[in-house]
């Protein structure tokens, strides 16, 4: 029996838990769940990252504590994950004693052995908030090429990267107030002292996706540089030992949160496990860690070199998911596909989502689609048509006619013994977490068990007379291979495997019960176990998750109305609903022109935007940002000919000067862009 320590990314308390969080909490708890029922000692925990300044500004804004805010936030995020059967053996908080104990000791071991340093650093400080600011608070005129409200480290027009020293004209976004540069004390972690024992770690075998290990020897290419670990006060976290005023960056005890849950847990629920056992040097116990894509960085260089210098164990493994799309698409509020679990939960059965995830989960760090359309398709054909429609068909028999008892005899023990032969297989494809090719498997045998069930009509037999034992037979081997489906499906659908288990009234459901056939076995009152998806509570639940894209407009103030009113003109313009009717004069001065998409790209911070590079026929193309990103990727427009507005008067925009615009037609249900006839050429003139 292995001795396993499992924990997920630490969710960020100062929001909701949303589908894309679930992806990589629902594969942690499906590998949780299966290496128990190999008969592995599993300890499955998680924490609230609590700290940082987001934290402490949204806890200002809402008008209470930092604490009062993260206790809020976790009790919901508690409530999501045990909607989504996602079951923790212990949830705490960054914010805990242990972590704080934790922290500090980690820190003082790291400055003992030299791997801290000390020097000043110059920021930009605002003076009415009286607090530093970081980047993403300082807003500004790029120093380069002087584009207006840029943020503190990058310009999205001319792509330049800087410090927000360098920002001409700065204001802070907190207050508004213009910035003073002040120098204050920082503490680094010297990661150029672990760079060698990096490269090595990360390539050890089966400690890292090989596709992470590659990402990361770009960083050991370019050089690894110190990293900062401190921030001043005013900072919601835990100050640094012997520094006044001084506080560990979030990253810093945000990881170590795996280690003081599990000594919480200890500490509360299971005195008998030790934490050495788990954390000291060389132990043979195994942690592993399951994280997104976008946090490898600090997993994989910071957190290993932080516990070498503190002469902890570190992870064996990271298990790293990338993000989720829905229907292909980047998650978005304005088509309702942004969806939270509340709202899922609102709606429709959380095992849905946990089997449809499962279905297309591998060991691979690849994107996942939740394509709304095959979730109803793939859950109403494989668990409502294949899986449960076998209990459903053999069961009423057995209840009905045999007094819910089994047949005395297996008559298919070769079908029956394939199917618990294949468990060996399943298993091994929970391990190495290669869940879509189980669930393929899983599917393969309930399609087997359907066509035995075909092949053999109980229905047919039951109406024929002298054919009982036949019919017992037959529903008992059906019931047979449902139970082995069920086994192998509990780690994915647990609530469901609880059913299956009360109903075939059986002790024990890990992977080892399956090898007991059930004959002479009494069985329960069989009740529906899953109904199909509706379409609708799906259409449903993206309708409330719909943010309204036009807010009603505020009423003006009295003296504005009073100045509206005197100055309102003699005529007013006839409308058409809302448009206003132009002359066929104002038409004529639009000039539309044939135009080739040179290139096209994501708007980095923009959900709704494209920036292509057009060759309207003139000696420089055109930069136009379109808002049709919800519909087109870069590579579908990439050599194709649009139509484009020519004569449109620039438009400064955050990410850049869009000059012109690409005529795009809906229904409602999409959006496609407008194309000329076969045989234009760049810079034709379209009437």
């Amino acid at each position: 029996m292995r001795k396993i320590l499992v924990t997920n990314a630490l969710p960020y308390a100062n929001g909701p838990i949303h589908m894309g969080h679930l992806l990589g909490y629902i594969q942690a708890d499906i590998w949780v769940r299966a290496m128990r029922a190999m008969g592995h000692d599993v300890t499955y925990v998680c924490a609230d990252d609590a700290h940082g300044t987001a934290i402490m500004l949204r806890a200002e804004a809402n008008g209470i504590t930092p604490e009062a805010q993260i206790a809020n936030v976790q009790k919901e995020h508690i409530r999501d994950f045990d909607g989504f059967g996602v079951h923790f053996d212990h949830y705490d908080s960054t914010n805990s004693e242990e972590n704080k104990n934790r922290s500090s000791e980690i820190y003082i071991k790291n400055r003992e052995a030299d791997n801290i340093a000390v020097r000043p650093v110059k920021q930009l400080f605002d003076p009415e908030k009286g607090m530093f600011l970081s980047d993403r608070f300082i807003k500004g005129t790029c120093p380069k090429c002087k584009a207006e409200d840029q943020y503190g480290d990058s310009c999205e027009v001319c792509g330049a990267t800087y410090n927000a020293t360098e920002l001409l004209n700065p204001k802070s976004t907190l207050s508004g107030a213009a910035p003073v540069e002040k120098s204050s004390d920082h503490y680094f972690f010297k990661l150029p002292n672990f760079a060698e024992y990096l490269q090595k770690w990360t390539r050890d075998e089966g400690r890292l996706p090989v596709s992470i290990a590659n990402k990361l020897d770009e960083w050991f290419e370019a050089g690894l540089n110190d990293w900062d670990i401190s921030r001043d006060a005013p900072y919601f976290g835990f100050e640094i030992p012997d520094a006044p005023n001084k506080y560990f960056y979030v990253w810093v005890d945000a990881p170590i949160g795996y280690m003081s849950s599990f000594e919480n847990y200890i500490k509360t629920k299971r005195p008998e496990l030790n934490f050495e056992d788990y954390w000291k040097k060389d132990s043979k116990n195994e942690v592993y860690h399951f994280i997104g894509k976008d946090i490898v960085y600090f997993h994989a260089l910071f957190w290993p070199a932080m516990l070498e210098g503190a002469n902890y164990r570190t992870p064996s493994g990271l298990f790293v998911n990338g993000f989720l799309t829905v229907n292909g698409q980047k998650m978005s509020k304005s088509r309702g596909t942004f969806i939270k679990a509340e709202t899922y939960l609102e709606h429709l059965n959380p095992e849905y989502l946990r089997y449809y995830f499962a279905s297309k989960l591998s060991d691979k760090v690849e994107d996942s689609d939740l394509n709304l359309d095959d979730f109803v398709q793939k859950v109403n054909s494989d668990l409502v048509g294949k899986v449960v429609n076998i209990a459903s068909r053999c069961a009423k028999f057995i209840n009905t006619k045999f007094d819910n008892k089994l047949s005395a005899t297996c008559t298919e023990p070769e079908l029956v013994q394939s199917f618990i032969d294949a468990g060996a297989s399943i298993a091994s494809q929970y391990e190495a977490r290669e869940f879509s090719a189980a669930i393929r498997e899983i599917m393969a045998l309930a399609d087997r068990a359907n066509q035995y069930i075909d092949e053999k009509k109980p229905w047919a037999l039951a109406k024929q007379e002298g054919q009982e034992q036949q019919v017992h037979d037959v529903c008992s081997v059906g019931i047979n291979l449902f139970r082995q489906l069920a086994v192998y499906l509990a780690p994915v659908l647990p609530t469901l495997a609880k059913q299956v288990q009360d109903f075939l009234q059986l002790e024990s459901f890990d992977f080892a019960s399956r090898e007991t056939i059930l004959v002479s076995h009494e069985i329960a009152l069989f009740q529906p176990l899953m109904q199909r998806v509706d379409p609708k509570a799906v259409a449903a639940m993206v309708d409330a998750s719909k943010d309204s894209l036009a807010a009603p407009a505020a009423e003006p103030a009295k003296a504005e109305k009073k100045k509206e009113k005197k100055a309102a003109p003699a005529k007013v313009e006839p409308k058409v609903g809302e448009a206003e009717i132009i002359t066929i004069d104002d038409f004529v001065k639009v000039d539309l022109r044939v135009a080739e998409v040179l290139e096209a790209a994501h708007v980095e911070g923009s959900d709704k935007l494209l920036q292509l590079t057009l060759n309207v026929g003139e000696a420089e193309p055109r930069n136009v940002f379109s808002g049709i990103r919800e519909f087109y990727e870069p590579q579908d427009l990439k050599g194709k000919l649009v139509v484009m507005v020519a004569n449109l008067a620039p438009r400064k925009m955050r990410f850049g000067i869009s000059n012109g615009m690409v005529l795009a037609a809906g229904n409602g249900e999409g959006v496609w862009v407008i194309s000329p006839e076969s045989g234009a050429k760049p810079g034709d003139k379209v009437s």
